[in-house]
């Protein structure tokens, strides 16, 4: 089973999840707006359902595909965990170079012993 971002990673996958993320849509109305091949959509949607990133349901002779929301909201969570860690990181960077500024600042005031010409 490919991993959800790795599928991702191909840009036709990644655009045809953006279309789907309008709404549930055929693979021929899919094919179409990406100016696509049909079988090559088919191939494309097969990568993102065994990802678990996209379910098709029959209806008919179509076949409609969509997005599976729970595999999203749990690459979410886990993305999360990252801008957590990353915030934490940047917070620290930041106080750190406002320490370094006001360290700076203090060391422009006019020093006694300088005398000007």
């Amino acid at each position: 089973m490919p991993l959800p971002l790795t599928a991702l990673a191909e840009p036709n996958r990644l655009r045809i999840v953006e279309l789907l993320r309008d709404g549930p849509r055929p693979v021929s109305e899919i094919a179409e707006r990406l100016r696509l091949s049909q079988p090559l959509v088919s191939k494309h949607l097969g990568v993102l359902k065994r990802a678990r990133l996209v379910r098709m349901r029959p209806d008919a002779q179509r076949r409609i595909y969509l997005l599976e929301a729970a595999r999203f909201q749990e690459m979410a969570s886990w993305l999360e965990t990252f801008r957590r860690l990353w915030e934490g990181r940047l917070d620290t960077l930041d106080e750190y170079l406002q320490g370094m500024k006001a360290g700076q600042a203090r060391g422009k005031k006019k020093d006694p012993r300088r005398t000007r010409r």
